[in-house]
């Protein structure tokens, strides 16, 4: 089955809304043409590319369409808590369910200025995203009775978390946790079938 990756590109002399709205009408277009997937790419501060509120977007195509499934290609965890995701991504799946799958990228998505913006303050040394991806799982899992914090919605909603990602790095994370892998090709072609 093919799928789509959109970043909602925003042409010269167009706006961000005129964006969303192609970007609708391409989701209702691969519905129709007998597309599996649809997703949309998290990217800040690029004066050519929408796509920023992923989950806000994703939340737009769905309800102007009806069976494909759609998700993030993906949201990059490192600049967001998990809580706020699987809170986000529950939502997504409690109104349009069996249809959000959540792609997870450890990139930042942008610059280094953008980094700051979005309080990325992270060290360089300690690489929290294997730990992160585990609290998301644990998230969208059935609630445990010591849990403290839970995600409302989202606990045992079970949204399909994929990683993404143009190295090994991800590649090797998801075959260790047993998650689904999807490699950016388009990035780093030389890697692709290394990272299969």
């Amino acid at each position: 089955p093919f799928s789509v990756l959109d970043l909602a590109p925003i042409p010269q002399g167009a706006t961000p809304r005129d964006a969303f709205h192609h970007s609708l009408d391409l989701a209702q277009h691969a519905e129709k043409w007998g597309y599996h997937r649809y997703w949309l790419a998290e990217h800040h501060n690029m004066t050519g590319i929408a796509s920023a509120a992923t989950s806000v977007l994703i939340g737009y195509l769905a309800s102007g369409t009806e069976r494909i499934r759609l998700g993030s290609g993906g949201v990059m965890l490192p600049n967001h808590s998990p809580l706020v995701i699987a809170e986000q991504f529950g939502t997504l799946e409690s109104l349009y369910p069996g249809r959000i799958d959540l792609g997870l990228g450890r990139a930042p998505g942008t610059d280094q200025r953008t980094m700051m913006a979005l309080r990325r303050h992270q060290n360089a040394e300690i690489d929290d995203f294997p730990r992160d991806v585990q609290e998301l799982q644990r998230y969208f899992s059935d609630a445990q009775p010591d849990q403290a914090v839970r995600a409302v919605p989202g606990q045992g909603l079970q949204v399909p978390l994929w990683l993404l990602g143009s190295s090994l790095y991800s590649a090797q994370l998801a075959a260790a946790l047993g998650l689904p892998f999807a490699f950016a090709a388009h990035f780093a072609p030389d890697m692709l079938l290394q990272a299969m």
